[in-house]
């Protein structure tokens, strides 16, 4: 009963802060003006996350408020949200170079240490359990934490997109909260999924407002530290599955460019959503496909979640080459070059058998 009367609290507020923002974006300096990469042709208010992660850190602050236990225990975790939220609302604002993002994430990431929050183990491979010495474990995890807070914030480029696919993946952690009664992931991914549906009806396609990077960057940073704290009660490669799409879509992007020889860092059009929207050309449609396609892997993940680790990568290395070469814009170009040279050859051989 009280997380459900905390999470209409944080989605009234956030319906409150969202109306508001809309009405003076423009005059707060929050405006994203579409660019050669955007898929929008107006300007947009820019920064909803502001008012999201806004109303769900108040929220959750209020509820820990009146448990200095709960309060204390997790102190340093809400400081690192802080940061990053931060980070992110100041770059929405006056930009911010990727360096300085990541080092912002980094030393949030670092915070997350005093509160026990990073990976310690990789899971259990065919009965063999495979922990992590702390001086793996805290680079390893830092890494982890900023890969997929920035994956998180590349699949934000349709109307919907990463909001749908976030809740998605805090249903899941917040099941295994209440199967494993951890109130910290029980706290953190309710709230946002209140305050996440209630900023959807704003940012459903056509979008009122963007989450901009105080949005995304936030939701892959918490996203991280429920993943990480889910990985105490189920198995890692359970967990894998269950954030997989940012995941597999950064690395089907990153492997693409290296085989084309340019920087795995480069920006390009290339992400799923950019190939599926290109086909269908239906931001709704192509939103959709995405979210089916998370809820399966969720699913999969929490089948898996006591499952031998073996057996999950095997399979997560089996879907990453299906997913690599469907969502591949490559082949139908090379399709094309090829019917185009074959039809030149036979051309060719027509006008040489006539000449003759």
């Amino acid at each position: 009963m009280r997380i459900s009367i905390l999470m209409l609290a944080t989605m009234i507020l956030t319906f409150i802060l969202l109306f508001f923002f809309i009405k003076y974006a423009k005059r707060l300096g929050y405006v994203d003006t579409p660019n050669e990469r955007s898929m929008h042709t107006d300007p947009i208010p820019r920064g909803g996350g502001i008012c999201f992660v806004g109303s769900t850190l108040i929220i959750s602050f209020l509820a820990v408020l009146f448990d200095y236990r709960q309060l204390t225990q997790y102190y340093y975790i809400y400081i690192a949200i802080a940061i990053v939220f931060l980070t992110g609302m100041y770059d929405d604002k006056n930009g911010i170079s990727p360096k300085a993002k990541f080092l912002f994430i980094l030393l949030a990431s670092i915070l997350l240490f005093a509160n026990g929050i990073y990976i310690k183990s990789l899971g259990t491979f065919l009965g063999q359990g495979i922990s992590l010495p702390l001086l793996f474990a805290i680079p390893f995890t830092a890494f982890a934490i900023v890969g997929f807070t920035n994956a998180l914030n590349l699949i934000d480029g349709l109307d919907g997109l990463a909001g749908t696919i976030t809740v998605i993946i805090l249903g899941a952690f917040l099941w295994i909260g209440y199967a494993y009664h951890d109130y910290l992931m029980i706290l953190l991914s309710s709230l946002f999924m209140a305050s996440i549906t209630a900023f959807l009806f704003f940012n459903w396609n056509p979008a009122k407002v963007f989450m901009g990077d105080s949005g995304s960057l936030t939701l892959g940073f918490v996203v991280s530290i429920l993943a990480i704290r889910a990985t105490d009660h189920i198995e890692p490669t359970a967990v894998l599955f269950i954030v997989v799409l940012p995941v597999l879509d950064t690395f089907i992007v990153m492997t693409r460019r290296i085989q084309r020889g340019i920087s795995p860092f480069s920006a390009s059009k290339t992400h799923m959503h950019h190939i599926l929207y290109s086909r269908y050309r239906d931001v709704k449609y192509t939103v959709i496909i995405l979210l089916f396609i998370q809820i399966a892997f969720t699913i999969i993940g929490l089948q898996f979640r006591n499952s031998d680790g073996f057996l999950s990568l095997i399979l997560f290395a089996i879907l990453f080459f299906i997913f690599l070469n469907l969502f591949d814009e490559r082949i139908r170009h090379r399709k094309k070059v090829g019917n185009n040279k074959k039809s030149k050859k036979d051309k060719e051989v027509k006008e040489t058998t006539q000449e003759s």
